[in-house]
Parts: structure tokens; sequence; C-alpha cells
């Protein structure tokens, strides 16, 4: 093997980091779209699940749906509504983050995984620091968000013997 084919082999970027490094791209990109469009339809939201609870139809729904359209969560919505500007902007500087933080993965650092981390870590810290214990209204909801960064996290973890560059 000459010494250019050795050399692009160690330069070539692990599969299992490839995909989660596009999946975060995608990711990413589809939480800034979300965050957008929240921040646009919030006094809506709130303003759609008042008049739901104050028609007939509200008396129908089951008990374990009314924790999705019950008092609690019409308080969530508020402080959302109230908080939605610094929300929006937390969880797009969280999600530049990971992306940059991506980006410097593929090129097999290990502050990327650094810069990851503090990417994942934002959104939440933004939304207790707005909305506190609200955001457990959620309930099931709640924890996916957090299991699903912590999973990737865990995910990009197992790829980290590949980051060897400072």
């Amino acid at each position: 093997m000459s010494d250019f084919e050795s050399e692009f082999d160690e330069n070539k970027l692990p599969s299992g980091l490839n995909v989660l490094t596009i999946l975060t791209f995608v990711g990413s990109g589809f939480i800034i779209l979300r965050s957008i469009w929240d921040y646009i339809k919030s006094s809506d939201n709130v303003i759609e699940l008042e008049k739901l609870q104050a028609s007939p139809d509200y008396a129908k729904i089951p008990e374990w749906g009314k924790r999705f359209v019950g008092p609690e969560m019409l308080n969530l919505l508020h402080e959302t509504d109230i908080n939605k500007l610094p929300i929006l902007i937390i969880n797009i500087l969280g999600c530049l983050l990971c992306i940059y933080g991506a980006i410097e993965m593929r090129k097999q650092k290990i502050n990327g995984f650094y810069v990851y981390i503090i990417g994942q870590s934002l959104p939440f810290l933004g939304l207790f620091m707005f909305i506190g214990g609200l955001f457990f209204v959620l309930g099931w909801l709640a924890y996916f968000t957090i299991g699903l960064p912590l999973f990737f996290t865990l995910l990009y973890l197992t790829q980290a013997k590949f980051l060897t560059k400072k």
C-alpha cells in the first residue's frame, strides 16, 4: 500500500460517525424550523386550547386525554407564549452549536463532541429557566424529548475513539 493510500484510510470518516452527523444536521434543521413555527403559532395555540376547554366537546374527552388539553397544559402554553422569544433564541443557538459540533466531529476533532453536548443541553436549561417544572406536564413526551438527545449523546460517545484530533 502506498503512503497516499494509508494516509487516505487514516482520515476516512467512520460510517457510524458519518451517519450520526448527518442525522444531527437533519434533526437540527427540523428543530430550527419547528422552533420558528412554534414562535409564530404560540398565541394561536393558547387561543385554540381556551376555545376547546370552553366547548361542550371538552367534557367528552377521556381523562387520559385531558392531561394534554387540561389546565396544566394551558399554563404551559401561557408560559411558553410569554417567553417565546428567549425560547426561540435558545433553541436556535443550541441547534447551531450541535451543527458546529457535528462539523468538527466530521473533522474527527474531540472538541466537536463537547460543543455538541453543550448544544444538546442548552435548550433544556432554557426551558427549565423560563417555564420550570411545567415542562413535565407533557408526561411521556417530556421524557422522550430528554431521552432522544441523551441517546444521541451516548451514540456519539461510542464514536469518541475516532475523535483523535484537537
